[in-house]
């Protein structure tokens, strides 16, 4: 079997990615001294983003992509942007947990703070990655390296942050209104990944209706019911009227990572987040043209 590696900006960029997601989670092992299911958390993202793109690499490097049971014009691309979301969303949380609060230089500190470094840096090379990678105008390419198919990455990632925010501790259950926003995260998320999975999986043909009007019709519903979710939310959250909190209280400024008002905070911003990428994803899904390969 012939080995094929040809030298590229696409193919250094992968390999910047895969080696600094393996110096981030070797070195958080070896001495970060992690602690607690954050620290697993952000294990995960850089091992998973790791194994991704060496596996990417070797599949490319040996010519099987015709024997991958995926379409190889979407599957690099949205593992790529995954695990830019997931290297960045470590080098966020890993910090917050790990270096906040903590005085002093020892080799416990030096090591995560060498991990945050090289998480950046491999969020930034994941980055490269799918900047690179994404459809250009008048391109032919498969959904997902387009910009709705990299929305809807997006869209998914945020959804997942919201539910393990509004899931510890459970903060859904106050009311209608709150279940009712439980449920448009939940309707969005799996109609989302049902989408990438059959782009994925190249089972859009399958459907017995057309794929882009589909899509079409379910950014509409998104965005109408991530609205809905988007004001209904700080209302019952932050409205003492309503039962919410207005004001932040004084123990969160010494709690580790956040407390659960910040998370609630949270929860608003990443709607509103949400209700802006759906909105953007509308109106691409709108105006564009893309063959399904």
């Amino acid at each position: 079997m012939p080995v094929v590696l040809r030298s590229s900006p696409l193919l250094w960029a992968r390999v910047a990615a895969m080696v600094f997601a393996c110096v981030a989670f070797s070195v958080a092992l070896y001495g970060a001294g992690l602690t607690h299911g954050t620290g697993d958390w952000c294990i995960f993202c850089w091992s998973f983003s790791f194994v991704g793109t060496l596996l990417i690499i070797l599949v490319e490097m040996f010519g099987l992509q015709t024997r991958a049971p995926v379409s190889w014009k979407n599957f690099p691309i949205t593992f790529a942007c995954y695990a830019s979301l997931l290297c960045l969303s470590a080098s966020i949380i890993f910090p917050l947990y790990f270096l906040k609060g903590y005085a002093g230089r020892n080799e416990m500190i030096n090591c995560r703070i060498v991990s945050t470094v090289f998480s950046c840096l491999a969020t930034i090379a994941y980055l490269s990655e799918v900047s690179l990678s994404k459809a250009r105008p008048g391109e032919v390419a498969g959904y997902m390296a387009t910009a709705p198919g990299l929305l809807k990455v997006c869209e998914n990632f945020v959804a997942c942050i919201i539910f393990v925010f509004i899931s510890e501790p459970i903060t859904y259950d106050q009311n209608a209104a709150t279940k009712w926003c439980l449920a448009v995260y939940c309707i969005c998320f799996i109609l989302s990944a049902g989408i990438i999975v059959m782009c994925v999986g190249e089972c859009t043909g399958c459907l017995p209706f057309s794929f882009a009007r589909f899509l079409s019709t379910y950014a509409l519903l998104a965005v109408g019911l991530y609205l809905s979710a988007t004001i209904i939310w700080p209302i019952y959250k932050f409205d003492n009227k309503h039962g919410g909190q207005s004001h932040r209280p004084n123990s969160c400024g010494s709690s580790m990572g956040l407390c659960p008002w910040d998370k609630l905070l949270a929860i608003s911003v990443l709607s509103a987040l949400n209700f802006i990428l759906y909105l953007a994803d509308l109106i691409y899904s709108a105006r564009l043209v893309f063959v399904t390969v």
